[in-house]
């Protein structure tokens, strides 16, 4: 009875705990929150000046004092304490109502995760005010968000392409029949074309101009007209600020040894998949999923790579935190699929 009502007044929540961004969706209103994973934190004081887009706007322009730090990568938890204040403000920014029982929590992580990364990801749920908090592999949550047959005994191929991590798994069953998670996504095709503006022009760029220019001009496959775009940075040589303008062509040859990296393990989960559930993502095709798959041509890419048909979902995303939010609403239709679950 008591924990029929603690479910009744609280407002429990789904968060995909992303290493780019966080969203939070609350059960009964939907998404109420999308920020950058990022904290502004006072390193002298531990004073948090700053929580979310706020923050991620001073990457790069504080003061030695104060810095702008993403708790997240990877995919998994970098800074314990940070990311418990992170999550304790979005929490906070979550509910609308201010109730007395501390909510149920959703968190999506991924597949990947070591058993001592599930117990920080828990432990900083718990202590940013969660009464119980269960934990669901991305790549399962990505496909019930975007209505997959998950609980059919029929083969279901996602790739999620996030900041930290990428996620490849084949689902049948409500389970995870094949799975590959790699700490190579968007994170990392940004730091390749840093690495890429160093060395061929002595240009240090920071992450956020890397990231503008992999979602204007960047591509995995060649475009039909080149394109070209100014960049500010600093010069390495002579230390003073410079303008530089760069084509989509040489961003493609940059991001070229990340992408392949993300296709070889497309490949290898497609080698591990089963036989009977090979034939259904044949007739199906594989799901592409998350802030990755917007990258241009991609799809097409994938497709050339394996010979088949590659659909990108309508909101790539948000469909992890749908699909917890889904879960959140039945947690006892799937419970078979919680990888874990922490009560006190």
């Amino acid at each position: 009875m008591l924990g029929r009502l603690a479910t009744y007044f609280s407002n429990d929540i789904a968060i995909d705990l992303g290493t780019a961004n966080t969203l939070v969706y609350l059960k009964g209103s939907g998404i109420v929150l999308n920020e950058p994973s990022v904290v502004a934190i006072d390193q002298k004081t531990k004073k948090v000046y700053a929580v979310g887009a706020e923050a991620k706007a001073m990457i790069g322009k504080t003061p030695d004092h104060i810095a702008a730090v993403r708790p997240m990568k990877d995919g998994v938890i970098a800074d314990f304490e940070i990311t418990e204040v992170m999550l304790r403000e979005f929490i906070k920014r979550s509910q609308r109502k201010r109730l007395f029982i501390r909510p149920r929590i959703v968190i999506s992580v991924p597949s990947g995760i070591t058993e001592v990364e599930r117990r920080a990801v828990t432990d900083s749920a718990q202590n940013a005010g969660a009464r119980e908090v269960y934990l669901v592999a991305e790549p399962i949550a990505a496909a019930i968000g975007v209505g997959l047959p998950v609980d059919k005994p029929s083969g279901n191929m996602v790739i999620d392409i996030g900041g930290g991590t990428t996620e490849i798994a084949v689902i049948a069953l409500n389970g995870i029949v094949t799975d590959i998670s790699i700490r190579v996504a968007g994170d990392e095709m940004d730091e390749a074309i840093v690495q890429h503006i160093k060395k061929a022009y002595n240009l240090l760029i920071g992450d956020q101009t890397a990231e503008h220019v992999k979602m204007v001009i960047g591509s995995a496959t060649k475009l039909k007209n080149d394109e070209e775009m100014e960049i500010k940075g600093r010069d390495l040589v002579s230390g003073i600020p410079k303008i530089l303008r760069i084509s989509s062509s040489e961003i493609r040859e940059a991001l070229a040894e990340t992408i392949t990296q993300i296709v070889v393990a497309v490949k290898t989960a497609l080698e591990q998949t089963p036989p009977e559930l090979a034939a259904d993502i044949v007739d199906r095709g594989i799901v592409m999923m998350g802030g990755g798959s917007l990258l241009r041509g991609f799809d097409i890419l994938l497709k050339e790579e394996t010979n088949l048909p590659i659909n990108i979902v309508e909101d790539p995303l948000t469909c992890v935190v749908l699909g917890s939010g889904k879960i959140l609403g039945n947690l006892h239709q799937y419970e078979r699929i919680i990888m874990k679950s922490s009560r006190f």
